[in-house]
């Protein structure tokens, strides 16, 4: 059994940057932060650490890309803990 640390970036629709973080967080996320692109574009980076063998990176990445107002999801980083 290893333990895995993703980094995902959620884009939001415009507007929905507060609902979509609030849906995020019943996921429970190990952390995550509000990132400003540019231009007064925000995104979120969310960061799930897991067991392997219980779960995977694109089973996390489809509830997120499910989500209402969720635009896009984009892995970062994804590594061993």
């Amino acid at each position: 059994m290893s333990k895995v640390g993703v980094v995902f970036k959620v884009y939001a629709d415009e507007g929905k940057l507060e609902e979509v973080a609030g849906e995020v967080k019943k996921l429970e996320p190990q952390d995550m932060r509000t990132e400003e692109l540019a231009f007064g574009i925000k995104i979120l980076k969310v960061l799930f650490v897991f067991d392997d063998s219980k779960t995977g990176s694109s089973n996390i990445e489809e509830k997120l890309k499910s989500m209402e107002g969720v635009s896009q999801v984009d892995v970062e980083e994804e590594t061993l803990v």
